[in-house]
C-alpha cells in the first residue's frame, strides 16, 4: 500500500505558479515532427471516404446509453470505409496550425501536442492482407509495416492472454511519442498525456457504437512483447493503450 501511495503522485497537477518550469520549447529548440514519417511510400495505402451507409445509430444519445464493452466479436470483416470511420473519428486531423506548429483533430490533446501514433493489427477488414499496419493522421492512409508469424497468437499473449485481442478484426495500439509533449511542458507532460489516451478511446468506442462493432479498452498488457511485436523501440516511442475492435 505505501507503494501505491507514491505512485498517487502522478494524479496530481504539476502546474504550479510556485514551480516555475523551463522546457525546450522556451528555449527556442524545434519541435518535433507532428506525426512520425512514411519509411516507404510503396507500402501507403489510401483510406476511403465514408458515407451515411455505414451507420447503424445516428442519435448521439442512443449511441451513448448503449455504450457497453464487447468482448466477443462475430467471424466477420469490417469494411475499408468502416475502418476509415474509426481511424477519422480517433486521430483524424481537421486542420494544420501554423506552419507545421501543431493540429486540430476531432479529439483534444494537452497544448494540441498530439504525441499518439495508431497502430493495428489487421485480421479481417475486407480489401487488406493481415498484418500490422499504422495510421498516417496528416494523410489519412494507412502504412503497411510487416506480417509476423502468429500474429493473433502473440497480441493474445500480450494482452495477457485475453483471447480477444487477437481474435478481433482490428485491434487498435496507441504508442506515444513523449517528446512531442515533453518539448512544450518538459515532465509536466506526462499526466495529460495519459489523459490524452482516454480522449482518444471514447471516440472509438462511441464511433464503434454508432456502427455495429464494439471494442473493449485493455490497459493490462505486457509492454515488452506488445512493443516489440509492433516494433516500437521502447524508449522514444511504446504502446500506452489498446482496444480490440470487431463485428457485434
Amino acid at each position: 500500500m505505501n507503494r501505491a501511495k507514491e505512485q498517487r503522485k502522478w494524479l496530481k497537477s504539476m502546474f504550479s505558479e510556485d514551480e516555475p518550469f523551463n522546457s525546450d520549447q522556451m528555449d527556442g529548440k524545434p519541435q518535433p515532427p507532428l506525426s512520425n514519417p512514411v519509411k516507404s511510400l510503396e507500402d501507403v495505402i489510401a483510406l476511403p471516404e465514408f458515407g451515411d451507409d455505414i451507420f447503424e445509430k445516428t442519435h448521439i444519445l442512443d449511441i451513448i446509453n448503449d455504450r457497453v464493452s464487447h468482448r466477443k466479436f462475430k467471424d466477420e470483416a469490417m469494411s475499408l470505409e468502416e475502418l476509415s470511420f474509426l481511424l477519422w473519428s480517433t486521430q483524424g486531423v481537421k486542420s494544420i496550425a501554423g506552419d507545421q506548429y501543431a493540429t486540430l483533430r476531432t479529439v483534444p490533446s494537452a497544448g494540441a501536442r498530439h504525441p499518439y501514433e495508431t497502430n493495428l493489427m489487421i485480421n479481417k477488414v475486407e480489401g487488406l492482407k493481415k498484418g500490422i499496419y499504422r495510421y498516417l493522421s496528416l494523410t489519412h492512409q494507412l502504412a503497411y509495416v510487416y506480417t509476423p508469424e502468429n500474429m493473433d497468437r502473440t497480441m493474445a499473449q500480450a494482452a495477457r492472454k485475453q483471447k480477444f485481442a487477437g481474435n478481433c478484426a482490428v485491434a487498435f495500439v496507441w504508442s506515444v511519442v513523449p517528446y512531442r509533449g515533453e518539448w512544450r511542458y518538459n515532465e509536466r507532460s506526462h499526466k495529460p498525456m495519459l489523459l490524452d489516451a482516454g480522449h482518444i478511446c471514447q471516440n472509438l468506442y462511441l464511433a464503434c457504437e454508432a456502427i455495429g462493432c464494439g471494442t473493449c479498452a485493455i490497459a493490462a498488457y505486457d509492454q515488452k512483447l506488445l512493443d516489440n511485436l509492433l516494433q516500437l523501440d521502447g524508449e522514444e516511442e511504446f504502446a500506452v493503450y489498446l482496444a480490440p475492435v470487431g463485428k457485434v
